[in-house]
């Protein structure tokens, strides 16, 4: 190998060091986010909660039934969201009356940038 190649190969590899470290430093900084679910009758809710105030308001809920034993937002069946706002002392989200009534369901808050993903709790539809 020439020189110039050497300079080139070890100035590619130093980028691609320089963008994992980012990415892991950006991956250890985002804030923890919880999302709870509450709800009977084919209607729930729940709230949003973090330290950071852009990972609860303005959040997008999903409401999802689940197929199998464990939640998997990615096979689950979507059924509706909602968008999380500012209700009291919390953030809230609500779906309003989804029709589902049998079955296990849960909500999701999926990871945006500095704010981690999140699952509810699973509850059985009522």
């Amino acid at each position: 190998m020439t020189a110039r190649t050497l300079r080139i190969t070890a100035a590619i590899a130093a980028i691609f060091l320089l963008a994992s470290l980012v990415s892991v430093a950006g991956a250890r900084s985002a804030a923890e986010t919880k999302v709870t679910i509450q709800g009977g009758g084919g209607e729930y809710f729940g709230y949003v909660k973090s330290t950071k105030l852009k990972c609860k308001n303005g959040r997008k809920v999903k409401l999802y039934k689940q197929l199998g034993s464990d939640p998997h937002p990615r096979t689950d069946k979507f059924i509706n969201s909602d968008i999380a706002q500012a209700n009291g002392n919390g953030y809230q989200w609500n779906t309003g009356s989804t029709g589902v009534h049998h079955g296990k369901v849960y909500a999701h808050v999926g990871r945006i940038t500095g704010c981690k993903a999140d699952n509810s709790r699973t509850i059985h539809a009522s």
